[in-house]
């Protein structure tokens, strides 16, 4: 017995008549009397009574009838959910964020356009750092990430560049590079006014990729900075400039945290420090409500869109000038 022998047997039950059924079938008499003798014989049982006017249910038949009406309706909800699943318009999104991810603008703009475009996916969000996102998504735990520079590539994960931004110094409000003018504005901070001044990092095992570049310009231009400390997250990196502990480098979409004890100003590095906004998932797994999302965010990142507060805390998309 399979779903589509019990499609015939509803459609002549409810026909009361063969040929009748079988023209609502699209198909002709004669396959349709044998498959329901094919399901009569599997099931040991009479289903119908054969007269000259048509045929009608036994007692069996209509034992049948009720449990066939629920198997056919939950058999064809299930192929519609596996449908929508299948197309990415339904199912669980299991995402995380860097916190400096998750600062830039694209970031929030981008997770209300997939809930408005798709509301039946649910999203669950969190939060940690790049070596942990890229670890989960490669065990699939997470079913995409959102970092800026990747601390490693396993095989079997892409990684696709969506934003770019600059670098920026982050210094206590009281350093003296933050109180250096010309022209009376603040003045850029030179990559070798880092000699020698305490820096802080994101720690290495967390999420190493810009800092490590950070390290490697320095060193390649002959400047020396004192690492004080090394935190697991950029939040906690940029509270500790704001105490005064030392220097940081920081993507400028962290620019205004702590704006009361942190002045930001640009790195002069000839653009070599690069901080993108990165998307991981697995490449072998990109189907479903994860392809639904990383090609969402890659259209919305591909035509230069970018999200602006608006009065009353609406968020609106326009073209980038």
């Amino acid at each position: 017995m399979d779903i589509r022998q019990l499609r015939y047997f509803l459609a002549v039950a409810e026909a009361a008549h063969m040929t009748r059924a079988a023209e609502q079938l699209g198909m002709a008499q004669p396959p349709l009397s044998q498959q329901i003798k094919v399901l009569e014989a599997a099931l040991g049982l009479p289903l119908f009574r054969r007269h000259a006017r048509g045929v009608s249910l036994t007692e069996a038949g209509r034992a049948l009838q009720a449990d066939a009406v629920r198997l056919v309706h939950d058999f064809d909800a299930l192929r519609s959910r596996m449908q929508l699943l299948a197309e990415g318009k339904t199912g669980r999104l299991a995402i995380a964020f860097t916190s400096s991810a998750a600062a830039h603008e694209f970031t929030p703009f981008a997770l209300r356009e997939c809930r408005a475009r798709h509301p039946d996916l649910v999203l669950e969000i969190g939060e940690n750092n790049a070596a942990e996102i890229t670890e989960a998504v490669a065990d699939g735990r997470l079913h995409a990430g959102l970092l800026r520079v990747p601390v490693a590539q396993p095989p079997g994960l892409a990684f696709d560049t969506l934003q770019h931004e600059p670098a920026m110094v982050a210094l206590p409000i009281d350093h003296p590079l933050a109180l250096r003018q010309r022209r009376g504005q603040s003045r850029p901070i030179d990559l070798a006014d880092l000699d020698g001044e305490p820096m802080i990092l994101v720690r290495r095992p967390g999420a190493p990729g810009l800092y490590a570049n950070l390290l490697a310009l320095c060193a390649e231009h002959g400047v020396r900075p004192r690492v004080v400390a090394e935190v697991a997250r950029m939040l906690t990196n940029l509270n500790l400039v704001a105490a005064g502990t030392g220097l940081s480098v920081v993507p400028s979409s962290m620019l205004g945290v702590h704006r009361h004890a942190i002045a930001y100003r640009p790195l002069v590095d000839k653009g070599r420090l690069d901080v993108p906004l990165t998307l991981v998932y697995r490449a072998e797994d990109n189907v479903g409500p994860t392809a639904t999302f990383t090609a969402l965010l890659k259209a919305l990142a591909g035509t230069a869109v970018r999200a602006d507060l608006q009065p009353g805390g609406t968020m609106a998309a326009r073209p980038a000038a």
